[in-house]
């Protein structure tokens, strides 16, 4: 013991510190836990084994929670406990260290009142929102511009047009990609270096006459609504407009054929010659006016038209038929008007709400819960649809194929939940070979079915259709089930896939992103003009 006590007294302990900070040390431990403790008579705290707080898996209905079993002796959170005597137990109030008796109805009464009030505030949080969710792609670097830069746009307009060619047909090998998805593509690498040409060069002068609202009145609704997206869009773009007509590459004459339509077509007549008629003296006007027609005799013109009646109203003025590129929704090669290579196949899509483009599309159903092998429904005119359903309807099971949808079949499932519900989507021609199914399809990601002969796809100057979607010759039609199942699993599901990623080249969005609608149909114009341009090989 003296030893010991010899020991400490060498190492000079400071006694009273060390004893100091240990009742320090405890005091603190003492009050940190005595907050979280709830103060229980010592004859209650016994936990039962027979009763216990029982939780549904954790299920919500309506935002609210419900219990197997309501705690009726234990506040929620507090520990579980069963009382051996009526006493009423209540937490410690930690700032007078009294305990306050409190009823078991007022507790029952507080949870209760607990539960109710949480629907109320999930649902005001709760929003639903049915628009389509884009991932926009990255955008061009900015910087102030390069030397290099300033010397390409100081090019003369066909100088410019013509390096551009140059470096297309030298374009360098590109097999990857963050953004978009290879496979669907003719030569990816073309149109990858097409693309960044026309962000780097291309400029548009759109010709400010013309009267209303035939000129510069978008058409934003319904089936027709292409035209006018993309004079909407086209109008308000500051990247690609110039206000130079000698600096551009491209002039654009901003008429919409549906307003034409419906402005000069008389009802009944079945006499489109009017509306051919005005829209040559509007082309010879803005040939007298300016000098930039006759200077290419219309090639470096073009004009956007998505009514079935879009090439019928060029007929009447030779070169507006012959040069100018036509961006058509009804690019049929049978009737002559339709010139593939120079004009331009432009996607039918309907819109329902022009202030919410992508409200309602999308949003398709997994490949396992798409029961139904094959669906279309729709009016019956033209000369496929009645060829369809003599041959489908109530034929098959697995084929879906109707007229008008039946009111005892959309009230167990609309036209909408049919296409998501579907592995393919039949979409015929009707009166012309262009149908708003396609994209339909396209958004709902069912693969489309197309039975349209002589109809030019859209893009399918880049886009390789074959990759996500299905062709059928009209003489096929009594084949198409077995067509469809001589189509293999890995197959389809490499089509459905692929469906899912274009999904995002025919999207019309409130401000436009890169590769979208409005930019693939602007790149398959200024592609269209370069097929045009010669240039000298040395």
């Amino acid at each position: 013991m003296k030893e010991e006590l010899w020991c400490c007294r060498r190492c000079k302990i400071n006694w009273r510190n060390l004893f100091l900070a240990g009742a320090i040390l405890t005091t603190a431990g003492v009050m940190l836990q005595t907050p979280s403790l709830p103060s229980y008579p010592l004859n209650t705290l016994f936990i039962s084994p027979s009763e216990t707080l029982m939780l549904s898996s954790h299920s919500f209905l309506n935002g609210s929670l419900h219990t197997t079993k309501i705690v009726t002796e234990a506040r929620l959170g507090e520990f579980q406990v069963m009382q051996t005597t009526p006493t009423h137990v209540s937490p410690i109030n930690s700032s007078t260290g009294l305990t306050q008796a409190m009823p078991v109805k007022e507790e029952r009464g507080r949870v209760s009142e607990l539960k109710s009030s949480v629907p109320r505030r999930r649902r005001k949080k709760r929003k639903i929102n049915n628009d389509l969710k884009v991932i926009e792609p990255p955008s061009p670097p900015s910087h102030l511009p390069t030397r290099f830069e300033k010397y390409i746009w100081s090019f003369p307009p066909d100088d410019a047009l013509a390096y551009a060619k140059k470096e297309i047909e030298h374009a360098p090998v590109v097999t990857n990609d963050s953004y978009l998805h290879v496979p669907l593509f003719q030569n990816f690498s073309i149109f990858k270096r097409s693309y960044e040409l026309m962000e780097l060069i291309l400029k548009v002068y759109i010709y400010p006459d013309g009267a209303r609202p035939i000129f510069h009145v978008p058409h934003l609704m319904g089936i027709y609504a292409s035209e006018g997206w993309f004079m909407k869009l086209m109008e308000g773009n500051k990247k690609f407009v110039t206000r130079i007509p000698e600096k551009a590459h491209l002039f654009y004459m901003p008429y919409s054929a549906r307003q034409l339509q419906q402005a000069l077509y008389v009802p009944n007549s079945h006499d489109l010659r009017p509306l051919s008629i005005f829209l040559r003296d509007h082309v010879n006007m803005i040939a007298a006016k300016y000098p930039f027609w006759n200077r290419t005799h219309g090639s470096d013109h073009f004009l956007v038209a998505c009514h079935d009646w879009g090439p019928y109203t060029v007929t009447e003025h030779p070169e507006l038929r012959r040069n100018a590129i036509k961006a058509l929704c009804n690019a049929d090669l049978s009737d002559g008007i339709f010139v593939p290579g120079k004009d331009v196949s432009l996607p039918e899509t309907t819109i329902r709400n022009p202030s919410r483009p992508l409200q309602y599309i999308g949003h398709g159903n997994k490949v396992s819960q798409r029961p139904i092998l094959a669906f279309f429904a729709g009016n019956m005119h033209g000369r496929v649809r009645p060829r369809l359903l003599k041959y489908w309807r109530d034929k098959d099971e697995d084929m879906k194929i109707y007229g008008l949808l039946p009111l005892r079949v959309s009230r167990q499932m609309s036209y909408i939940q049919h296409m998501k519900s579907s592995k393919y989507c039949i979409c015929p021609m009707g009166y012309e070979v262009n149908s708003p199914r396609i994209v339909e399809a396209i958004y709902y990601e069912c693969v489309p079915v197309i039975i349209a002969d002589n109809f030019v796809l859209p893009f399918s100057d880049v886009l390789d259709w074959s990759t996500f979607s299905v062709v059928v010759t009209e003489k096929d039609i009594p084949r198409l089930k077995e067509i469809l199942l001589a189509i293999p699993l890995r197959k389809y599901l490499r089509m459905q896939v692929n469906v899912k990623m274009v999904q995002r080249h025919f999207l019309w969005n409130l401000r436009p992103m890169r590769y979208d609608l409005f930019h693939m149909i602007l790149h398959s114009i200024w592609f269209s003009r370069l097929n045009q341009v010669q240039i000298l090989h040395t």
